[in-house]
């Protein structure tokens, strides 16, 4: 039974996604403020946390970076409708997903959902065969024990932005549109794009020789983004830095 650790200051609030998670299968954990989070994720490690931006003692954002600090932990962050700037900053720490308030108990359910089946291993759960390693330059990836290096050196990435980078290795110099990213990376038919820009930048940072003037993750204005492989002397496809 997957466990989910629920943070929240508003106890109405609290109780209607726990009742909601319960019914669902899941072992759920309530507590009420920052500090409470982070003691609770250290004594019982949770396989996901719904977290509250706004906290007693400690705002979720610094909660977040906490939880993490051992792992990429999932992490769910609810906001106040109309707080890009929040949603965005969510995101910036490592929120894989995140829910803005008043929402809906049963789409918090199936993004909780959606999040940890992206989550599982195959190789965890012994179903499917393996899938080989995608390389391509100084990149690795092997899809089924969820791990990706950059000239060998273990890649810390949250559960989008791998699955993001398996997306863009799986598909070189092919320009592709936020709107297909959000449907073929997060399964959302809408949402705001925001997400995924948020994403390829904290992406690149990881990736990138210098995130400023990205030579893998290319951005084609009008369009969105692409993937360019390197060639075998070191340039990408468009033989420079592979534009900004």
């Amino acid at each position: 039974m997957k466990r989910v650790l629920v943070v929240d200051d508003d106890p109405t609030v609290s109780e209607v996604i726990a009742g909601y998670l319960h019914r669902a299968g899941f072992a759920v954990d309530v507590v009420a403020d920052g500090p409470a989070a982070v003691a609770r994720a250290a004594a019982r490690p949770p396989d996901l946390v719904v977290l509250d931006l706004m906290l007693p003692g400690m705002d979720g954002l610094e909660v977040c970076r906490r939880v993490r600090e051992d792992g990429p932990l999932p992490v769910i962050m609810l906001t106040a409708r109309g707080d890009e700037e929040d949603r965005i900053l969510g995101l910036e720490v490592g929120a894989d997903d995140y829910v803005t308030k008043p929402f809906s108990p049963r789409e918090l359910v199936l993004r909780v959902e959606s999040v940890l089946r992206r989550a599982g291993t195959p190789a965890a759960t012994g179903t499917g065969p393996a899938r080989p390693w995608l390389r391509s330059g100084p990149l690795a990836l092997d899809p089924a024990a969820r791990r990706a290096t950059r000239d060998d050196t273990e890649l810390a990435l949250t559960i989008r932005e791998f699955d993001l980078l398996e997306f863009f290795l799986r598909n070189p110099g092919r320009a592709t549109s936020r709107e297909e990213l959000m449907r073929r990376v997060w399964g959302w038919e809408f949402g705001d794009l925001s997400t995924v820009t948020v994403h390829v930048r904290r992406l690149r940072e990881k990736v990138e020789d210098d995130p400023a003037r990205p030579r893998l993750i290319s951005t084609v204005w009008g369009v969105g983004y692409r993937f360019d492989a390197p060639r075998p002397d070191g340039t990408d496809e468009n033989g420079a830095d592979g534009g900004r």
